[in-house]
């Protein structure tokens, strides 16, 4: 009998030991890969603004920020530019994304500049832009707009680490939503959670991006950690990190962005973004 009891308390043992093995390996941030890389043209321009996907002409769209004479790309679903090398923004372009609702790409600009609508031929490529609204529609002078298209809002990273909503057919302010920079709910309890002061200069500035991932709906990247962080809408907290590799070019401002299921820097040095996923 007594062999038996330690058989069951070592077989218990055993598997209370396997079972924190596989609580530990899942709770281990993901490591992203490289998958792709868009070669933008050897032209002006330092920093990338974003990259936007269009769904229905199954492109990626690409730009400078910066000024309106930098360039534009566009790109195949593999990554091959098809537009011509000398296409420029025609905007001090910031933000970039698909509109469902229009059908079209749209962009948040530098400042005062408002938001603005790409014209398309059949063959995707711009031909030109329309200014949809003039003035400040966006939490900074250098903020990058993120669609959430579901909601009809565009979300910014505001200075003080939260989101900025704005509405998609209005332009206008609508709310804020506060987040907990690096703290997850478990931490809910933590003194320091009454602002973002201490963390808030880890991360890239200008940058939120829109995952549509349940519970990881808004992505932001640890410049300094080299990680990209997801958060939960709803709660503002962390709900889990993922590593990029020791040679991804990570940026405090701009060169961050997110298309197609696919996270993206942009390496300035060589002119191209590099997607991870």
């Amino acid at each position: 009998m007594l062999k038996k009891h330690l058989f069951v308390i070592s077989l218990l043992m055993f598997t209370a030991h396997i079972l924190s093995a596989q609580k530990a390996v899942e709770a281990k941030p993901k490591e992203l890969k490289k998958v792709m890389e868009l070669k933008m043209p050897d032209s002006t321009g330092t920093n990338g603004a974003q990259v936007a996907w269009h769904p229905i002409q199954k492109k990626y769209y690409a730009a400078f920020a910066g000024n309106k004479t930098y360039p534009i790309a566009v790109f195949d679903i593999k990554g091959k530019l098809i537009s011509p090398k000398g296409l420029k923004t025609q905007f001090d372009v910031r933000g970039l994304w698909y509109n469902p609702i229009e059908k079209n790409i749209q962009t948040n600009g530098y400042d005062t500049l408002g938001w603005a609508s790409y014209t398309l031929d059949a063959k995707g490529i711009p031909t030109g832009v329309k200014t949809i609204f003039t003035g400040s529609h966006q939490s900074t002078s250098q903020s990058a707009g993120a669609l959430n298209a579901k909601e009809k809002s565009i979300y910014f990273f505001n200075e003080d680490g939260n989101i900025d909503i704005y509405d998609l057919r209005t332009g206008k302010f609508v709310n804020a939503i506060t987040l907990y920079l690096h703290y997850t709910e478990e931490d809910s309890d933590n003194a320091y959670l009454e602002d973002n002061y201490d963390e808030i200069d880890n991360y890239n500035s200008t940058t939120l991006v829109y995952t549509g991932i349940p519970k990881a709906e808004i992505a932001l990247l640890n410049y300094n950690n080299k990680a990209i962080e997801l958060y939960n809408i709803k709660t503002g907290f962390l709900t889990s990190e993922m590593n990029l590799p020791e040679d991804a070019m990570t940026s405090a401002v701009l060169n961050f962005a997110y298309a197609n299921n696919i996270y993206w820097l942009f390496d300035k040095e060589n002119r191209k973004w590099v997607g991870y996923r």
